[in-house]
């Protein structure tokens, strides 16, 4: 005799399950697996790209679907697609431990990766191979928070690494070219020399051109301190943003 799946069961699989409990009752969501992060950062904005089943279960895995009367007791609602957002937004993504441990070591690369990519050794003016930079991220038994962004945690790692001086490390410099009406020239080359890591060309024409290095994180100081002074008459060119050693590869 043939077996009859019991009534309000949904059977998937394949999927990324999201799980809130609320009100003492615990709810899901079957949604597609690196669709999740991607709705909740605003890349992906077709809802039907994130979830499988406009439905909310108490068990995905069991394809139990959730009780209207519950919904409407927790949720004040029983639409299903405005609690699936809800769960979507304030939900927990479930991982396997596997899945969690491979997830951790992609992004320990990756944050390794940003580390390499950004930072130089003073000694030499040159990148650190991204092996180096995760060997002395274990050594400082940096932790992955899989909650932050890899650029987040890099700067974490920068700083770390200064604080505990587990390898001479600095921001790699970026070169810009300043070009500035001779009205406001004067008194912007002296502001500039103040914030800028060192003069490359320093020139009086028609106008005041400068190619200077800085620390990236003083560009945004710089692009504003010229388009204000100037009234957007003045011009800031990136010439690239990284300054190292003549030979090696420029990076990008």
């Amino acid at each position: 005799m043939a077996l009859k799946q019991p009534t309000g069961q949904k059977r998937l699989t394949n999927i990324a399950v999201i799980r809130l409990k609320k009100g003492g009752k615990r709810f899901e969501i079957a949604c597609y697996p690196n669709k999740v992060t991607s709705w909740r950062n605003k890349v992906e904005t077709d809802i039907d790209e994130v979830l499988q089943s406009h439905t909310v279960f108490t068990n995905v895995s069991k394809g139990e679907v959730a009780k209207t009367a519950d919904l409407k007791k927790v949720f004040d609602t029983d639409n299903h697609s405005e609690i699936c957002l809800k769960i979507l937004a304030k939900g927990e993504l479930q991982v396997s431990e596997k899945e969690r441990q491979a997830n951790a070591e992609s992004m320990f690369r990756d944050i390794a990766t940003v580390v390499s990519d950004k930072c130089v050794n003073p000694d030499t003016n040159r990148p650190y191979p991204v092996t180096m930079i995760e060997k002395a991220m274990k050594d400082l038994h940096f932790s992955v928070k899989p909650n932050k962004n890899t650029k987040q945690q890099a700067l974490e790692v920068i700083k770390q690494f200064k604080e505990n001086e587990t390898i001479k490390i600095q921001r790699a410099q970026m070169r810009l070219r300043a070009t500035i009406p001779a009205k406001e020239g004067k008194k912007l080359r002296e502001k500039i020399k103040k914030i800028a890591t060192q003069i490359e060309e320093d020139a009086f024409e028609e106008d005041l051109e400068m190619v200077v290095l800085i620390d990236p994180g003083v560009y945004r100081e710089i692009d504003d301190l010229v388009k204000h002074d100037t009234k957007g008459k003045g011009k800031i060119e990136i010439l690239n943003l990284k300054e190292i050693e003549e030979g090696d590869e420029k990076l990008e």
